[in-house]
């Protein structure tokens, strides 16, 4: 190791509550269970789905003030598999009494991690499926890997109403092999998670096992680098961030940082200081949910539709971040405090990890006529947390620019998913990425749900494109072009899609709140990479993952619409989520608007890939626009260089 990991870190595990949107505590998660269990009689055999903080009405949380009282409320979603049933529930933790209990009839809950557990074991366990990777060579169910992937809906008559997975399978050579390099081509073990048997085993001929091991842990390299050398990062002083519970107070920005079991990471209520006060910007913004669809017909790979958020639970599947590996320098971690499929509290050490980092250049001019220059360093703070969803790692970074800009950064890595093929075959739907070893083409969407408050409540979005100025008396020396913008007054007109050859952007504006240039305080959204999905209109993913079709949605606020796929996408047959939110066409004009933002990260696997893939990079930019009066870093102080100044 190269890095010096000497920094200070600290950590929040915090068992207080001293805010609205503090996330609930062990001690509340668990509260929450026992007096739902105890109050409704729940038997042994009711699985807690979610047990996370009942957010308060928007209201309650900008008029509370230190020291005012704090009411809790706990949100849960329950399984029963005797039923099989789904309910949702609101414990008050303050009254020790459940306040609503409610059936939703023809839904299923996330996959939760313990079912993943006992999946496995059900299937190493079923004859079937020994008999048929006996067939393959291979004699330790032991050591298959077993994949519960969701099962879709693809109206199959057999499977309505059934809370199933299919298990995609994986052969170990030993516990640390590297699984996926082997997959158990053909074979799927389909399984019942309420009854928790294996329904069939569908077996679609033997493939051979791809013959390379692909493993690539330390323990298997060797040799190392020898030409890397130290990179020490260090704040003799300390960071400039201060924490006080979950808030965050850093340059001139404020934020709260949260965390669910579904969403993950949070963040809520953030505003800049300027003119004496904290500016709002936004209200809440998170990961609303993500799909991962894969191209490849055969079998039963078209199957292959993971919404990692909704039917697995982004927050459930956080890492533990360490020190020199995750985060580097000065680096304040927020523990999580989850719940078990049985409703007892758990807690992911270090979930969250936050930290400053220099980024290059902040602004800088150099005046030849007088020999003079101004150099400024940018500095931008770091909210980060990393999920692993089988063989797939996903890193959220929130970044906070100084000059009051805001980016989300998705760092994808780890293992893509593979497929064994004959040898000497060409494969049509993917990439051989080693030998008999097939990638699958594939897309990652993403859809953001970011509550806008820019300098209030009343804001309205505008879509802004850049035209060419058609020849004529306007434009006599055909150069002129100039920015065009429209706005967007309901929620249909507000379903867009990007178009870079127009340099389109989309601009969140208050018309209530104006610069001293007598211009309308807002902040842009800026897209980065993107792309829309190659499923046909009719396919069972586009209708269930409608989001992925549009980029840009736009809808009022609602406390209820949290999910761009609505809250139970586990083989939902479609339309959820935004399509159905928007359906009534509801004005978004001069209102306490909701931005859900779509950006998709489009794969042709390469062999570099394999076998683990470095870092890809997708996202997206908020960036200020009139909402300050003038450059908001003028007052960023020079960096000292030697002799105090930033010359040669």
């Amino acid at each position: 190791m190269a890095i010096s990991t000497t920094a200070r870190t600290e950590s929040s595990s915090i068992s207080s509550v001293s805010h609205p949107l503090d996330p609930l505590t062990p001690e509340e998660i668990a509260d929450a269970s026992a007096i739902l269990k105890e109050q409704r009689q729940l038997g042994p055999r009711v699985r807690f789905e979610t047990v996370a903080l009942r957010e308060p009405d928007k209201n309650v949380v900008q008029g509370f003030r230190p020291g005012d009282s704090i009411r809790r409320e706990a949100f849960l979603v329950v399984l029963d598999n005797d039923g099989p049933a789904t309910y949702e529930a609101v414990v008050s933790l303050d009254e020790r009494r459940v306040v609503s209990w409610e059936h939703i009839p023809g839904v299923q809950p996330r996959v939760m991690f313990d079912e993943f557990m006992e999946c496995e074991a059900a299937v190493q366990a079923d004859p079937r499926f020994r008999a048929a990777i006996k067939k393959r060579g291979i004699t330790d169910p032991s050591l298959v890997m077993v994949d519960p992937w969701s099962a879709g809906n693809y109206g199959y008559e057999d499977e309505e109403g059934r809370r199933l997975v299919l298990c995609r399978n994986f052969a170990r050579s030993s516990p640390t092999d590297n699984g996926y390099a082997r997959p158990i081509e053909g074979v799927t073990a389909v399984v019942d998670l309420n009854s928790m048997e294996v329904v069939r085993v569908d077996d679609y001929g033997v493939e051979p096992l791809p013959p390379e091991s692909g493993n690539y842990s330390a323990e298997f390299v060797g040799r190392f680098r020898e030409d890397l050398k130290p990179l020490e990062i260090t704040q003799p002083e300390g960071p400039s961030f201060t924490v006080d519970g979950w808030k965050v107070t850093w340059q001139k920005w404020h934020l709260r940082v949260g965390f669910t079991p579904r969403e993950g990471l949070v963040i809520h209520t953030v505003g800049y200081e300027d003119q004496g006060r904290v500016r709002p910007i936004l209200y809440r913004a998170a990961l609303s949910d993500m799909v991962v669809p894969y191209g490849d017909p055969s079998k039963d790979h078209y199957r292959k539709n993971a919404f990692d958020a909704g039917e697995y639970g982004i927050g459930s599947l956080t890492n533990s971040l360490t020190l020199g590996c995750d985060c580097l320098g000065e680096i304040h971690y927020f523990d999580a405090a989850m719940n078990t499929g049985r409703g007892e509290p758990f807690t992911i050490p270090n979930a969250v990890c936050m930290h400053e980092e220099d980024y290059g250049i902040l602004w800088k001019h150099t005046d030849w006529r007088i020999g003079q220059t101004e150099v400024r360093r940018s500095r931008r703070l770091v909210v980060s947390s990393v999920a692993t969803v089988g063989n797939y790692e996903y890193g959220f970074f929130w970044y906070f620019y100084q000059d009051g800009t805001i980016q989300m950064e998705i760092k994808l890595t780890g293992i893509i998913n593979t497929a064994g093929i004959p040898e000497g075959e060409t494969p049509k739907y993917g990439t051989i990425v080693a030998p008999q070893l097939n990638a699958h083409i594939h897309q990652h969407f993403f859809n953001f749900r970011m509550d806008m408050d820019v300098d209030g409540e009343e804001n309205t979005v505008y879509e802004v494109n850049t035209v060419a100025e058609p020849p004529g008396p306007d434009n006599p020396h055909l150069n002129a072009f100039y920015a065009e913008k429209t706005a967007l007054r309901t929620e249909l007109e507000a379903q867009r899609v990007i178009d870079p050859m127009t340099g389109r952007y989309w601009l969140v504006s208050n018309s209530k709140v104006s610069n001293s240039l007598r211009q309308p305080v807002s902040y842009k959204l800026m897209p980065g990479e993107n792309i829309l999905p190659f499923a046909h209109p009719d396919a069972s993913i586009i209708k269930r993952a409608g989001f992925m079709t549009k980029h840009l949605w736009v809808t009022p606020y609602h406390r209820d619409e949290i999910s761009a796929t609505g809250p139970y996408p586990n083989q939902h047959p479609g339309g959820a989520g935004l399509p159905e939110y928007t359906k009534h066409d509801r004005n978004v004009e001069n209102s306490d608007v909701v931005v859900w933002y779509t950006l998709g990260y489009h794969h042709v696997p390469r062999p570099e890939d394999w076998p683990i893939s470095p870092v890809a990079y997708c996202g997206f930019s908020l960036k200020p626009v009139g909402f300050f009066d003038t450059n908001p870093v003028l007052d960023v102080p020079p960096s000292a260089h030697h002799d105090g100044a930033c010359h040669p």
